[in-house]
This record gives C-alpha cells, structure tokens and sequence, in this order.
C-alpha cells in the first residue's frame, strides 16, 4: 500500500544495519512504505561501509550477526569481514527495494517537535551542495548508533602539526598506499588490534603501535565454513536456525546463568589468571612487563583476537608503551623524550559515545544532548524512548550493550517500538510519549546495578567523561533484555489523541482474561475434584447468582465457578 503525501510519514536517521532493519520492519510487519531514509553518505551499510580498514571484521559470530528475516547460509567464516558484511547488507536493501526510499549524502541537521502539528520538522543538508531542506513526519527513528562519530584525539599537544599523511580507521582513504611507509597506530584495542595484524602482512609496512592502556583480550580465530556446512545450511530445514541458536545460547547462556548464580570472587580471580596467562603465552617476552591490564576484565571492552598476538613476532611491528608527549611535523614525541619519525599516522581511537549527534528538540524544548547533560550523561527507558520527545526511537540506544549480537538488541528495539507507531500511522493515537517518572525508575535501577559493578572499576569510553557513569553496559541479559520489551507497559505511556484506542487496548485486556479463563476451563474440566480446584475455588469470590462453589464436579459447574472469576476480573479492567 502506497500512502499518499497527507499520510503519517516516519523518517530514518541512516542507512546502517539499524535504519535498514526499520524499514524492512514497517514494510514486512505494518504494510507501510511511506517512509524516507536520510544517509549522509553515498551507500548503506553504516559503519561497515566507513570502517574499510584492513582486517576489519565483526567480533560476534556472524551467523548471529544477521538479520533474522534474512538468514544467511553462504558466510565464508565463523566472523564475516567488513567487505563481506557490506555485501550482505548491500543485498538486502536492494532485495526489500529500499533504493527508492534512501536519500543520499544528505545530512539530518535538526529535529524540533511540533506539538500542535503533532510532528517533527526536520532540517536535513545536501553534503554536497550545502542546500537545506525542511520537510515533516510523526514519526522519528534514530539508528545512528551510539558510535558515529570518532574520537580525534585533539587533546595530545602539537594536534595538527604533523605534515605527512593522517586519518582515522573509521574514515579509510581510497586507494591509500602504505607500501615502504613507517606507519604510527595510536590505539591497539578492538580496531587497532584488527588492523595491526592485516597491515603487517606486508614486510615492507614498519608499524609501530602506541598503548597507552593495554586491553583484556579473548581468542576468537576466524574458523572457515566448508562447502558442506554451507550446504546443510542452505538445504536442509531449520538447520541454519538451530546453529544460529546455539550461537546465543553459547553467548547468552551464561550471562543469564550469572543472574542466577553471581560469580565468586574465586572464579572472578581464576578467569583473570586464565585471560593474564593467555596475554603472557601469546606476547613476545619484551611486553610482559606492560602489557597485562592493571584493571580487572568487563571494565573495558574485551577484545577479539585473531591474530593481534602473533602480529607482534613480526619483524615489522613494536609496541610502544612509553606515551606520547606531543605531536611533531615528522612523527611523535614520548613521554620519555624520544623523537620518532614517521610518514603516516593512524587514529585507532575508538568513537565518542557520550554525545547525540544530531539537535533533536522535544516537547519541553530541550535537546536530547541537553537531556543527557542534565542526567549526567546518555540516558533513555530501555535504551529506545526518552521522556518529553514524543514518537521518537533509538536504536542501541544508552545502556543496550551486551557482549552478544547488537543487531539482535536492534531487533528487539524494532518489535517494541512498531507497537507504539502502528496506532500513529494508522491514525488512532497523535503520539505516544514515554513518562518520565518510569524512566526515572528504571534509570535509578540501572545505577543501583551499575555503580557497584566492575565497569566503573576503570577509565573507559563506556563511561560519560571516561570516569562518569556508565552508559553502556545493560546489566541484564539479551534474553531478559527481550522478556521485558516483548510488548510495552502501556502505563508507562502518555498519549495525545486516541480514545477508541484505549477502548479498544480495554476489550484487549479483556479478550486475554478470556483466553486464560477458557485454558483453565479445560483444566478444570480434567482436575475436577483435585486438590487443584480446591485451591482455585479458595481465591474465587462468591457469585450472588451461584454462591460458594468449594469444587467443580462438571462443566456446568465448572463454567459458573470461572464465570464468577471472569466478573471479577472484569470489575478490575
């Protein structure tokens, strides 16, 4: 169904993995198409079209980084590269025919809430011509993600006076030659440590990485799929599904285990012996004395290796510890004073997370950025609604990171959020707005988990500052993470508009007692006379018309006694 120009309109901010799971969502689950993409850059693909940097790769499993619509029999290895993820990704805009829907190089410059419209207008920029365009929607969805923009580290001395050639991972040049180049990476953690090992395959590349807090790592080897695992996936029914369950169960299994039954203070000690052993078996003896984390493992993000250790055998790559003092025309200086010469410069610094990206104005008339300041960094309910920005979504919102897929946290969010936009685009309710009451609660939650916990044992991006709160980590599991948003608590909702809606959200409550009654009819039926409707019978209240009904000896008994129930259950919707 096309909608025409004065139907509701839902606008997506990027063409990443998030904003293309949306919009196969509204078309798959809603039937909706009028919906506008805007991506700054040229393609899709997010941060696997801007991360293009040699090695790059997924640190999950990638058949459970996948869409669950959109399985995927034919991946080469255990953990898909970047080239081969953009591809998928690629694929699957063009199968959903998403083309048409994209706008191109074009830029979301702000977002104000219009709530006598009940709308957002939305200021978007050519990146190429500079031209601004001013449309409208009811509906804003945010999947920029919560690294977006990297972290240029501006604040080294003589920043800027470095006259060879300098970038960051996340922005690659094309057709960058490093050949017979000494090449200086700053940062060795998650790309760093990726791009280290793909970059010295070549002899004639002498890199030298500077550490200034060396990472926690995890061994992960990028196993290869055999033609016939490609095939059995590909033919024989649920097979791929069942492997990709294992996959969460084996991710997810034990955070959810850890709910139940918290580590020990022994265990912790003996994984951190295991993970500093690993380090020290795997690292050329010269680093041992630095190159074990002083901070104890889950502060900072653990890190994939897959090759990074054995890298460091290499002839052409060192590590330098020594800090850096200043940025020079021809290279670095230490903190120790050694000038050291380089022709091209590496920013592995990682992105900034504290910080919205885009002027989106609520209600109130603050931003989301000033929202976040005056809560002492990103803060949202459930990582997906924030209070005072009526329908407006993030996808990977504040405190959504678990060390398992975020595309299926994503997926979540997708599911949740369409409950609270299809009543919008179907014209019942103006907008929804999430109670700020409810997020507070739920915040205040998170802190009381959190602060104790060991993310806040250390400096990390995952924290407002490096030293604030943390607003990454959700400290539940993926699984828990679903069980809570599987449907909205409505009451946590305010909404404009939309009486034949909450009529119609009353019949449905109704129409669920019903269900449940007519499951325990049947039950009733089989366990008349048990101890079981005894025990029932005890909390039914007395029906005026029936009376007391101890036991249930036959179905028509047995209906009076649950129809009594019913009325009270009733009196209570």
């Amino acid at each position: 169904m096309i909608h025409s120009k004065d139907s509701p309109r839902v606008v997506i901010i990027g063409a990443g993995v998030g904003g293309l799971s949306y919009a196969i969502a509204l078309k798959q689950k809603l039937g909706f198409h009028n919906f506008t993409i805007y991506e700054k850059a040229s393609e899709v693909g997010g941060c696997w079209r801007a991360n293009s940097y040699p090695g790059c790769a997924s640190d999950v499993l990638v058949h459970f980084y996948s869409l669950s619509s959109e399985l995927n029999p034919y991946w080469n290895k255990s953990y898909g590269l970047q080239p081969e993820i953009l591809a998928y990704w690629t694929s699957v805009a063009k199968k959903h025919s998403l083309y048409s829907n994209i706008v191109f190089d074009t830029e979301v410059i702000s977002a104000d809430w219009d709530a006598t419209a009940q709308s957002y207008s939305i200021v978007t920029e050519s990146v190429k011509t500079k031209e601004k365009t001013t449309s409208t929607a009811q509906v804003l969805v945010s999947a920029i993600g919560n690294l977006t923009t990297p972290r240029i580290p501006h604040e080294i001395p003589g920043f800027g006076s470095f006259k060879g050639e300098a970038f960051h991972t996340a922005e690659w040049p094309s057709g960058v030659d490093l050949r017979n180049k000494r090449v200086a990476v700053i940062g060795a953690d998650s790309s760093g440590a990726q791009l280290i090992p793909a970059l010295s395959e070549d002899p004639t590349i002498q890199i030298e990485a500077f550490v200034r807090t060396p990472a926690w790592f995890n061994t992960r080897p990028h196993v290869p799929y055999t033609s016939t695992e490609k095939w059995m996936f590909a033919n024989i029914p649920y097979a791929m599904r069942l492997h990709r369950n294992w996959i969460m169960l084996k991710l997810d299994g034990p955070h959810l285990i850890s709910q139940i039954l918290p580590e020990s203070q022994e265990a912790k000690q003996q994984r951190r012996k295991l993970m500093e052993q690993y380090i020290l078996d795997n690292s050329p003896e010269r680093y041992h004395p630095h190159i074990v984390p002083r901070y104890p493992p889950g502060c900072k993000r653990t890190v994939a290796d897959n090759g990074f250790f054995l890298s460091l055998s290499r002839p052409n790559v060192s590590l330098s510890f020594d800090g850096i003092a200043s940025i020079v025309d021809d290279g670095l200086m230490t903190e120790k004073g050694q000038l050291l010469s380089f022709d091209t410069m590496i920013y592995a610094t990682g992105f900034i997370g504290d910080e919205f990206p885009v002027r989106v104005r609520g209600a109130d008339g603050i931003t989301i950025q000033e929202y976040y300041g005056a809560h002492g960094g990103p803060t949202a309910y459930y990582g997906t609604t924030i209070p005072g920005f009526p329908n407006f979504y993030m996808l990977a919102g504040p405190n959504t990171g678990l060390p398992t897929s975020t595309l299926f946290m994503e997926e979540v969010q997708i599911a949740y959020s369409l409950q609270l936009v299809k009543p919008v685009l179907d014209g019942i309710v103006s907008s929804f707005s999430v109670k700020a009451d409810a997020t507070d609660e739920y915040n205040a939650t998170l802190e009381k988990l959190l602060s104790p916990s060991v993310h806040t044992q250390c400096r990390s991006w995952k924290r407002t500052g490096g030293t604030g709160k943390p607003f990454t980590p959700f400290p539940w599991s993926a699984f828990q993470y679903w069980w809570r948003l599987r449907q909205p608590k409505w009451d946590h909702y305010t909404h404009i508009g939309g009486e034949p809606w909450k009529r119609r959200m009353q019949f449905l409550k109704v129409l669920r007692i019903l269900k449940i009654l007519a499951v325990m009819g049947v039950l009733a039926y089989y366990m008349k006379g048990s101890s079981f409707m005894l025990t029932m019978s005890k909390r039914i209240p007395a029906d005026p018309v029936v009376g007391s009904l101890p036991i249930a000896p036959n179905w028509k008994r047995t209906l009076q006694m649950l129809t009594a129930w019913y009325r009270s259950l009733v009196r209570e919707v």
